[in-house]
């Protein structure tokens, strides 16, 4: 089922949360000892993300340099294909930019299709750790509009070879990423809206928005997303902050602010198992405003940890 359906026949906010894909080596059995602690909130979707290899160059004996991969995550879309069979619950792959040429995408929204998975969350992805920016692949997309637009146009019946006349349309329900606190690569926040509008004129049907926490962030977000014409369902990402390093760790990869309030408890916590209770506690405030404010879904970014998370949605559903 579309996530979009989800929200049409759901009487009060649902629940959903987004996992990793496990390193490789690690068991499935890892995967669903995360999940397991959280199907009791009936979530009727889980995101799957995508992470880009990591490489590392090593010296040879010969003094030149090998390429080598230090970082493997197993397939998003057969982990999303496993969850779907185990759980009987919809799957939200993400599919990123970075790392596939057009024709690779094409054949991995073909396998998607293939495997009943309805839903896809389309993002350009951060860049790799030795580039300074985003690099795409040859003849990949540069901007997670471009992806939208393709799979757009193979729901439409539209692919690569405009003489692949057998292939049916697909009917990929399409979520994008929104920034309530402006993209970092953004020149402002009203560019930011414009290239968001882009993305749903293009044919996105819902948003889900980096964490933040500070719900003003988000209800002014949602305001100023209405006022330019965005119409579809905005979803509130939440993160429970679970550490006291996560004070500066988060605002310099997120590109976010914390607020003072909550930033003065932190640096005030004696321990990490301090800071994760504060965290659980201001996450549980967070998300009974929003859910007083209607908001279709509560969206957490479990990071690989699912005791937050399950102790936030014990007080909420």
């Amino acid at each position: 089922m579309k996530v979009t359906e989800h929200f049409k026949n759901a009487k009060d906010t649902l629940f959903s949360f987004e996992i990793l894909p496990p390193l490789k080596g690690q068991t499935l059995k890892g995967l669903f000892d995360h999940i397991d602690p959280l199907m009791e909130f009936k979530p009727p979707f889980i995101d799957v993300t995508y992470h880009r290899e990591e490489y590392v160059y090593k010296q040879r004996e010969n003094g030149l340099l090998e390429k080598r991969s230090t970082r493997k995550r197993p397939g998003t879309v057969g982990i999303c294909a496993a969850i779907q069979n185990h759980y009987k619950v919809d799957t939200v792959p993400h599919l990123i930019c970075g790392g596939f040429s057009k024709e690779e995408t094409e054949n991995a929204l073909i396998d998607m299709h293939f495997l009943g998975i309805d839903n896809v969350l389309a993002l350009r992805g951060d860049c790799v750790k030795s580039e300074s920016r985003f690099v795409p692949e040859p003849d990949g997309h540069h901007y997670a509009s471009d992806l939208v637009k393709q799979i757009d146009d193979m729901n439409k019946g539209r692919y690569l070879d405009e003489e692949q006349i057998d292939c049916c349309n697909t009917d990929f329900c399409v979520g994008v990423a929104g920034y309530p606190e402006k993209h970092f690569e953004a020149p402002n926040a009203r560019a930011d809206l414009r290239w968001l509008k882009k993305k749903v004129d293009l044919g996105a049907k819902y948003i889900v928005t980096q964490m933040f926490f500070d719900n003003k962030k988000y209800f002014d977000f949602v305001a100023n997303c209405r006022e330019i014409g965005i119409d579809v369902p905005i979803l509130p990402g939440l993160k429970p902050i679970t550490t006291k390093s996560q004070l500066t760790l988060l605002p310099s990869l997120f590109h976010l602010e914390i607020p003072d309030e909550l930033a003065s408890a932190l640096e005030a916590c004696k321990d990490n198992k301090a800071a994760a209770e504060l965290g659980i506690n201001w996450a549980v405030q967070q998300s009974k405003e929003l859910m007083l404010a209607g908001v279709p879904c509560l969206h957490f970014y479990s990071m690989g940890k699912s005791d937050s998370v399950r102790k936030i949605a014990e007080q909420l559903f």
